[in-house]
């Protein structure tokens, strides 16, 4: 039997040990192909085009939860090698409002958001280079979360999502707001509770919306629901959920994944995890999650056809969905774990997952089989991880930035350093810039010797 080559979180093969000779041997040999086959038929002239076209591609920018591809990869190489050493300030805003929203990017613009005086919600778009303010636009919102919540606060929770014309921000009394990313102009706005006649979320809005093409996919209205981009017109809506507090609203934010030959939406929901047919919001898999009062709160991870997950009051979970020649999906389950998860969503690298879990300690779990490799001491109650490939860079709610090897053997923390007093909201990165919203602040800085 041919043994499986190791794939990355995409499900593309990787070697880690790849001779750079070899690396090097395998590019030219590339370049020779398409030369010889494609660019020479064409001249000189088009080849040198296609290769600064491909150059001069818009690299992708962190303007979504979880970063380009929600799911918190990055580029071999971009992360530092050290924290202390490399990180220096850039620059700082200290009398922001309270958020637990990440930052989000686009050009050179950050934008963040703010619950103002229990009263109004607040976005602000900031130079990305200096912290300049160039806009900032507030309107009316506000939502009490129940007694025994709290103390996780009741201001502004989801993650905008940014394209080059539209900033779509979630606010809390499940609103969708749509703005000019340059200017801060609203363009629209759907109040779901006042239009579809749909409850509010008890615990507020906490899905962050996902910009694909012309539409947004979001949990909001009390369903998974698709809009248009342009107008904010709803399209279709699947997987209602009923009133009351156990029941409505979301914690979970969807990805787009290729799954079993077909493109689609992961979601999961406070009760399943289902993949949801794009076109017309029609469930073409769905499996029941067991969670404690419905908190099913990570974002799910996707790679191939299989999906891992995992649950507050129920287990770690790798599924594997199929698809039959009659067109019909199913989905079985892989393995399963006692590890549970809590508000955290892992990362995967290689053949492993990273993972923070409900008793504040980091897992490693095989993705193969599901056991852990090891489990590290107790680090906080959340982290927010982004990783390379190579390393791990997570924010934990204390404000301390860790700097972690992605080592499937042992926990190895390279670096540490504090960075905020308060820090719930992700972390995000974009280029050399490592960008921190903490509870009452914003705070950028850059990497380099």
């Amino acid at each position: 039997m041919q043994k499986a080559e190791p794939t990355n979180h995409r499900g593309l093969p990787i070697c880690d040990s790849m001779p750079l000779s070899v690396f090097f041997l395998t590019w030219f040999e590339a370049m020779t192909f398409l030369y010889s086959n494609v660019w020479r038929p064409f001249g000189f002239v088009t080849a040198f085009l296609l290769i600064g076209s491909l150059q001069a591609a818009e690299p992708a920018h962190w303007s979504q939860w979880r970063g380009p591809q929600r799911d918190g990869q990055l580029p071999a190489g971009t992360l530092p090698e050290t924290l202390q050493r490399t990180l220096k300030p850039v620059w700082a805003v200290d009398n922001l409002s309270p958020s637990y929203s990440g930052p989000v990017v686009w050009g050179d613009l950050v934008f963040s958001t703010e619950t103002v005086n229990k009263a109004d919600e607040r976005v602000t778009a900031y130079s990305l280079a200096d912290g300049k303010q160039k806009w900032q636009v507030t309107w009316p919102s506000s939502l009490s979360v129940p007694f025994f919540a709290a103390s996780n606060g009741d201001w502004i929770r989801a993650t905008p999502a940014v394209n080059g014309e539209h900033l779509v921000v979630s606010s809390m009394r499940d609103i969708l707001v749509c703005l000019d990313p340059e200017t801060g102009e609203e363009t629209w706005r759907v109040d779901f509770a006042d239009q579809l006649g749909t409850q509010q979320p008890s615990f507020g809005n906490v899905c962050s919306p996902l910009i694909d093409g012309s539409f947004i996919y979001v949990q909001a209205g009390q369903a998974v629901t698709k809009l248009s981009l342009l107008d904010g017109s709803v399209v279709w809506q699947a997987m209602k959920n009923a009133d009351g507090m156990a029941s409505s609203g979301a914690f979970s934010s969807p990805v787009i994944a290729d799954i079993a030959g077909e493109r689609q939406l992961v979601v999961q929901t406070r009760e399943a995890l289902a993949g949801v047919r794009l076109e017309d919001g029609k469930v073409l898999w769905s499996q029941p999650i067991t969670a404690f009062r419905g908190m099913n709160i990570l974002t799910p991870l996707v790679q191939g056809d299989t999906i891992f997950t995992s649950a507050y009051g129920g287990k770690s979970e790798m599924y594997r969905v199929g698809k039959a020649e009659d067109g019909q999906f199913s989905v079985e389950l892989a393995w399963a774990n006692k590890a549970q998860a809590y508000m955290s969503s892992p990362v995967r690298i290689g053949q492993h997952i990273y993972l923070h879990l409900r008793n504040q300690r980091i897992v490693c779990l095989n993705a193969q089989d599901g056991t852990d490799t090891w489990t590290s001491k107790p680090f906080g109650k959340y982290q927010s991880f982004v990783t390379d490939g190579q390393q791990i860079l997570a924010l934990d709610e204390t404000g301390e930035l860790l700097l972690i090897k992605a080592n499937p053997v042992e926990l190895e923390v390279a670096d540490r350093m504090k960075v905020a007093e308060d820090s719930w909201a992700y972390v995000a990165v974009e280029g050399p810039f490592v960008i921190v919203r903490h509870l009452k602040g914003l705070s950028v800085y850059r990497a380099g010797e």
